[in-house]
């Protein structure tokens, strides 16, 4: 398999699909590059290379006991596109993945950087603060750290539902991929799975995204359950210059069916312009 070597020995699995200026795909928590598939194979198919990795602690990546935040993610980011010599790219980050790519910019600017998408994501903040009032409690997290510890083969499962909005009237997210979104869960190494909820709870990106200065899409549902737009994208576009914002009406957090479809031609649009 693939793998990069990052400075403290982890070794990265990617994925290297077709030619052209590169995409490069960050995953949500807690997924693996597998989840980008439909995505990375509709921008390699219109002539560009998509690159996807398995952040460290899960999928095919090394599990190592330390490590799990933030910076080490964006690190290990800038360690693949170093390694893979890539430039004018394209960031693109779900959820945990976004970031990841902001905090990517954070630390190592945008040198190798053309465009970037952020998708559901957590920037500039999920916990609530004084600062920001419009931010979860820390019980949310809390849970999501006590079911990662008791029983989280169960726990995937039953959150599945609300990641893709299968818990809603008229929902038509198929079994297949809710069990696909417990296959990949289940390759993340407990610790790994445990420390990110800390690290995308609980990071403050705004400075990060005062940073970002290349075209940004940032993309939302507005029936987010996991992300809540109004502390997330709704901030994140008043902070990031030159950033474009689009809702999806109705969309939940993981995009399947129809609203997948939907935000795979946005992304061909919005790299394509």
């Amino acid at each position: 398999m693939p793998t990069v070597t990052t400075s403290d020995g982890v070794e990265i699995f990617y994925k290297d699909w077709g030619s052209g200026q590169p995409v490069v795909f960050s995953h949500g928590w807690p997924l693996t590059a597998d989840v980008w598939d439909s995505s990375a194979n509709f921008v390699a198919s219109h002539g560009f290379r998509a690159v996807a990795h398995d952040r460290r602690g899960g999928g095919r990546s090394s599990q190592p006991w330390d490590g799990n935040d933030l910076d080490h993610y964006a690190d290990d980011l800038a360690a693949v596109l170093e390694a893979l010599d890539l430039h004018d790219v394209v960031l693109v980050g779900h959820s945990t993945g976004g970031g990841e790519v902001t905090r990517y910019v954070g630390r190592h600017g945008t040198s190798r950087v053309a465009k970037m998408v952020l998708l559901g994501a957590i920037p500039p903040l999920m916990l609530k603060t004084e600062a920001n009032p419009e931010g979860l409690p820390i019980e949310p997290f809390d849970q999501i750290r006590g079911g990662v510890l008791s029983d989280r083969s169960q726990f995937y499962r039953d959150l599945a539902f609300p990641f893709y909005g299968a818990n809603r009237d008229g929902a038509t997210v198929s079994q297949g991929a809710r069990d696909a979104f417990w296959l990949m869960s289940m390759t993340v190494g407990i610790k790994g799975a445990f420390d990110c909820v800390k690290a995308f709870s609980e990071t403050d990106l705004t400075e990060d995204l005062k940073k970002i200065d290349v075209p940004t899409l940032i993309l939302h549902g507005d029936d987010d359950q996991i992300v809540p737009i109004g502390a997330s994208a709704l901030k994140s576009s008043k902070l990031v210059p030159n950033a474009t914002l689009k809702i999806y009406p109705g969309a939940p957090h993981g995009l399947t069916g129809a609203h997948e479809h939907e935000f795979n031609k946005d992304l061909l649009a919005f790299i394509t312009s």
